[in-house]
């Protein structure tokens, strides 16, 4: 790990996508095009009075933004820090991810696509996409792993119920990762009709930059409410858990270029990193291609992707977003890992003690706030980004368990 340098401007990536060695555009020539379209034309639409207004209308009055930062007074207390909760939980369609499928859908449209596709581990970005699609009435598939359709069963139904077609992932661990891999494949066979719809800070430039600027109306959100509740706008420590790691990357955003500010990111460890059953990509990972970009992942020695393993579907995915592995690599970011177990117990602790259930990705998140050796005089923000109604099925078999 290297120590901090103040001069990287880590919000910003190269012109070709990369932020230090990781990035870039490794995409089948059929989509070329396309990609390149989006990568000359995403700024300046993004960028445009109308467009932005667009957006800022629909996230204040369709999503329900600012989402609070809510003083959490018991966990506060029995962490002996100042303890933040940013509540993306509270969005319309229950997670960060709306946010960004907002931005998206318009961009589509300006860029007159007519079809939109989409690739869903958890489910939440499935819902969110199916949302805006149904609110903006263009068509919408959805891809999904078998194994996560199964353990999401009420976000299908509402995908579903929205007007998106569901199709499932039947390859490989039936889990993120194949349903990334049909998206793509089809997104190749109808370049020119559709757009895709991806839901984290990955796949090739300029998607992470484009998911991370349209995340990062969380840490705007942040700066302002914590200087009006403590006079400033920065934080010791921003919590995120990371899959992909869009909630991270929103969470962080206006932190990057901040010295003093912490960002820790939590991974999935599933039964522990060296059990063969996770998805620690930064502990377990090396440099690699995935979905269109440079980034790290988990993979055997000849390049073949390990499966990972997750309770959670969200972070069930074996690589990092590119920027992820920046702020890994060169030491901006600190990366912890939390297990099933870990998550499992976090997930009823802040149930208990605050009266929020969380999405099993974020527990993973609150799981590492014992292990921070938090002072008192620190202030610390735990990016909420999904709550636990999805989760509900896997809830009840612990508690099974757990009273048998």
């Amino acid at each position: 790990m290297h120590s901090f340098n103040t001069s990287i401007d880590y919000q910003n990536p190269s012109e070709e996508g990369y932020y230090g060695n990781f990035g870039g555009a490794y995409i089948p020539e059929m989509l070329y095009s396309n990609v390149e379209t989006l990568k000359t034309e995403y700024l300046q639409i993004m960028n445009d009075p109308a467009f932005k207004q667009e957006v800022a209308d629909l996230l204040k009055d369709y999503v329900g933004r600012p989402t609070p930062l809510f003083y959490a007074e018991r966990l506060s207390k029995e962490i002996g820090s100042t303890i933040y909760l940013k509540r993306e939980d509270l969005c319309h369609t229950g997670a960060h991810k709306i946010n960004n499928t907002i931005g998206q859908i318009l961009l589509a449209q300006r860029l007159g696509k007519k079809k939109i596709i989409a690739e869903t581990g958890a489910g939440q970005h499935g819902v969110a996409t199916a949302t805006v699609c149904a609110l903006k009435g263009m068509e919408c598939v959805v891809y999904m792993g078998e194994k996560d359709i199964e353990r999401q069963a009420p976000n299908v139904a509402r995908m579903k119920m929205l007007g998106a077609k569901v199709v499932p992932a039947t390859s490989g661990s039936k889990t993120l990762k194949d349903a990334t891999n049909e998206a793509i494949r089809a997104w190749i066979n109808e370049p020119n009709e559709t757009h895709y719809i991806i839901g984290s800070v990955v796949g090739p430039h300029p998607y992470p930059d484009m998911v991370a600027r349209f995340q990062s109306v969380i840490s705007e959100e942040m700066r302002k409410q914590l200087k009006e509740k403590t006079g400033t706008e920065l934080p010791t420590h921003v919590v995120a858990c990371v899959g992909g790691g869009s909630n991270a990357a929103g969470a962080f955003y206006h932190f990057l270029n901040e010295a003093t500010v912490n960002l820790v990111a939590v991974e999935a460890a599933g039964h522990g990193v060296n059990s063969g059953m996770s998805a620690a990509t930064t502990q377990l990972g090396t440099p690699g291609i995935l979905h269109g970009s440079k980034s790290i992942l988990m993979q055997t020695a000849d390049g073949q992707v390990v499966e990972p393993h997750s309770i959670s579907a969200g972070l069930d995915y074996p690589g990092i977003g590119p920027m992820h592995a920046y702020l890994y690599e060169s030491g901006r970011g600190t990366f912890m890992s939390a297990t099933d177990d870990e998550a499992l117990h976090w997930a009823f602790h802040l149930s208990e003690i605050e009266g929020i259930i969380p999405a099993l990705e974020t527990a993973h998140a609150f799981s590492v706030l014992s292990k921070l050796n938090l002072k008192s005089t620190d202030t610390v923000i735990v990016c909420l980004s999904g709550r636990g109604d999805k989760d509900l099925a896997t809830y009840m078999t612990a508690m099974e368990l757990k009273n048998k």
